[in-house]
């Protein structure tokens, strides 16, 4: 088994509009998502996005994190040397993973690991949505994001925002998150039409792509807040 070092944090420590602050790299950036009271901090394991981070460094940026939020650690079809170099360096509390991966691959990611599984679906049409299914009773959520165009390099984290409006009245199979293409600006947009209780934000917090602008995600963190 993988040995993951974690310490969760109960549901009652989340805000009513939960917030994670996705492909974090700095301490300024943490600093500033932990006092805005994020609820998750994610770190990029995938070395094509300029949001990548060694394993050795997010775990010297984990102890920022020390108990206030929880960590996530996001994937693209890892391989399990990739896996373990991870949980050997941070300890994290969930892994998302955002690539291909089968129900039979996230469930063997689960067992080995011992975390809980987050699965991104990726999303255009209505009809997408039901990938999710897929997953029941192996991933703990669904993160819905944008659909990537053909040939991209990256899989999300692209600013794309797909038509919120197919996920009205959708019945989802479990707990799920929004995400692609969400800023300070469109949120209360994005909770209003989607009854989402959790978004992960990335791109719409950035000044360039990778670089994370720490007012944007004061200014993401207060906009969730008051919603």
């Amino acid at each position: 088994m993988l040995h993951a070092q974690s310490k969760p944090l109960s549901d009652s420590d989340t805000m009513p509009i939960a917030v994670k602050i996705c492909g974090v790299s700095t301490p300024e950036a943490i600093d500033a998502a932990l006092d805005g009271g994020a609820a998750y901090i994610g770190f990029v394991f995938f070395p094509p996005s300029p949001r990548y981070i060694l394993p050795e460094a997010a775990g010297a940026l984990a102890a920022q994190v020390a108990g206030r939020a929880k960590i996530v650690g996001l994937f693209v079809n890892p391989a399990e040397a990739v896996l373990r170099q991870v949980l050997a360096h941070v300890p994290l509390d969930i892994i998302q993973l955002h690539g291909e991966e089968s129900p039979m691959r996230a469930a063997d990611v689960k067992s080995q690991s011992g975390l809980p599984i987050w699965k991104a679906v990726p999303v255009r049409k209505r009809v997408d949505l039901s990938v999710a299914d897929q997953y029941a009773g192996v991933a703990e959520r669904i993160l819905y994001d944008a659909k990537a165009a053909p040939g991209a390099a990256l899989p999300g984290g692209n600013g794309l925002r797909f038509d919120w409006e197919v996920l009205r009245g959708h019945r989802h199979a479990m707990p799920w998150i929004l995400s692609g293409g969400l800023d300070a600006s469109n949120i209360a947009e994005a909770v209003r039409l989607t009854r989402t209780t959790l978004l992960d934000v990335s791109s719409g917090v950035e000044s360039a792509p990778g670089v994370k602008d720490v007012d944007k995600i004061r200014q993401f963190l207060q906009t969730a807040a008051h919603l």
